[in-house]
């Protein structure tokens, strides 16, 4: 068995990429439509005490709408976050913590991932303030590349090491119970709390967005001519679709039941059996989401049935928005996902009534595990949510849902806005950027850390916007 001592690492080195990437069609996160996103992608470097060392990698779109919705201009909030990227890589490397990979995370968001911020932030107007959300999204790359290269360094698939054998510490270091509940993390580790047989297909999710038409009579004729979908159905019948993701807005209740009305229309001739509403974080009264839930049982019962779920209605910043759930999670399971930056809001979140968890790679692969775990210790479910993950970004995304147990698939839909920009990934595993049956087949995945194989995908990628001190590797 290995001892946690002698598999320590520490992060020697990093380097980052920022890759554009346009859509095919818009989409609308809160009153922000996008049409183009940045993904960032990070190589980190580690080092072992007996001076072995190994490269991992991680991606993640910075995605401006979501993780910073203002009023602020929006190339004013997209250059802040690749600059606060950038810092952070040269923070990383500079980093002193050793141990595993979660051991390294949790030293840094806990430490100088607020220091790094605050000091960003000092001279910034109130109004103009990168919020934590946006600072963990800017970190979770190179969390991500840390945990792919503790396992590329040891030769193992890093979900084989979230346990005693390698982490130094078990779970009460990091967390704390509720007071109402009889929990204990001593002794515990995440891998008591990960399926020790997670499935190779995973039921997907698509997403209709806002924007996106679901009739012909919707279609403008703007609409692109390039071979995949428009129309909802089509997608439904092209994919084997079995799960619909429904974005509303959260504040036109006449349009939100009537979006919810006409989907569950097709969700019936097509055979669909499940939905999910995700309102936006617009709502700041749950009479609101109880009023469309409570129409929709009497007048349309099957498609009240349908719904599995209902995500984050309320603001994200529930520190400042301590709303009482209990009404809402009565009447469907309510599901946390921006308000859920880690496990302290998770246990926040359920103090209020919130039932359910929307885990996101994109906080932070450390924080994602340790919120799971929270979560699960507590009788929570799990959903794994979408940031529109292309490239190498689908990857850990889909290794967390398949781990984790979630109450229904993962959520998928990269293939929907910019499946081109992930086709070399595509030629490598192509279950996981297609959409077949209904489900996505992460079968391909194997090797050590997250099961990249990125010796095989031929990409070749722009400059660096922070560049490695040594030669970076493809491996």
């Amino acid at each position: 068995m290995p001892n946690p001592a002698d598999s320590a690492v520490q992060v020697v080195d990093a380097a980052l990429w920022f890759l554009p990437v346009t859509m095919r069609m818009p989409l609308k996160f809160g009153s922000q439509v996008l049409d183009s996103v940045t993904c960032a992608r990070a190589c980190v470097k580690v080092k072992a005490a007996d001076g072995r060392e190994a490269e991992g990698w991680g991606e993640t779109p910075l995605s401006v709408g979501w993780v910073w919705p203002s009023s602020i201009g929006y190339e004013d909030r997209h250059q802040a976050l690749k600059d606060f990227t950038i810092q952070l890589g040269e923070a990383l490397r500079e980093f002193s913590e050793t141990g595993h990979a979660l051991e390294i995370g949790h030293a840094f968001i806990e430490g100088r991932l607020f220091e790094l911020q605050d000091a960003f932030n000092a001279n910034r107007a109130p109004e103009a303030a990168l919020p934590h959300l946006a600072a963990l999204v800017c970190f979770s790359l190179y969390d991500i590349a840390v945990h792919d290269a503790y396992g590329r360094l040891h030769g193992k698939p890093v979900y084989e090491t979230y346990n005693a054998d390698w982490l130094s510490r078990d779970l009460s270091t990091y967390l704390e119970p509720s007071a109402d509940a009889a929990v204990s993390f001593e002794g515990k580790y995440p891998a008591d709390f990960l399926d020790a047989d997670p499935p190779a297909q995973l039921p997907v999710w698509h997403l209709v967005g806002g924007l996106d038409p679901i009739w012909s009579d919707d279609l403008t004729g703007s609409e692109p001519d390039d071979g995949y979908p428009v129309l909802l159905r089509d997608w439904i019948r092209r994919d084997g679709l079995d799960c619909l993701k429904i974005k509303l807005r959260g504040n036109d209740a006449a349009w939100d039941y009537e979006r919810l009305i006409r989907i569950g229309e097709i969700a019936e001739e097509e055979n669909v059996n499940w939905l999910t509403a995700d309102f936006n974080c617009t709502v700041t009264d749950p009479a609101y989401v109880n009023d469309i839930l409570d129409r929709l049982k009497d007048e349309a019962p099957r498609t009240y049935q349908r719904i599995l779920y209902v995500e984050q209605p309320f603001p994200y910043d529930l520190e400042k928005n301590r709303i009482d759930v209990h009404s809402v999670s009565a009447r469907k399971p309510l599901f946390m996902d921006e308000s859920a930056h880690d496990w302290r809001f998770v246990r926040m979140g359920r103090e209020l009534g919130w039932t359910g968890v929307a885990l996101k790679t994109c906080k932070t692969q450390t924080g994602a595990l340790l919120s799971l775990c929270w979560a699960k210790a507590h009788g929570m479910t799990l959903m794994v949510q979408d940031l529109t993950n292309p490239m190498l970004a689908q990857v850990p995304h889909v290794q967390l849902a398949a781990h984790a147990g979630t109450i229904m698939g993962v959520e998928s839909n990269g293939m929907q806005f910019y499946p081109a920009a992930s086709l070399p990934e595509q030629a490598v595993h192509p279950g996981l950027y297609q959409r077949r049956g209904g489900v996505l087949d992460r079968s391909t995945l194997n090797g050590p850390g997250f099961g990249y194989r990125l010796d095989e995908v031929e990409r070749t990628l722009p400059e660096p916007a922070l560049e490695f001190h040594t030669a970076v590797s493809a491996s």
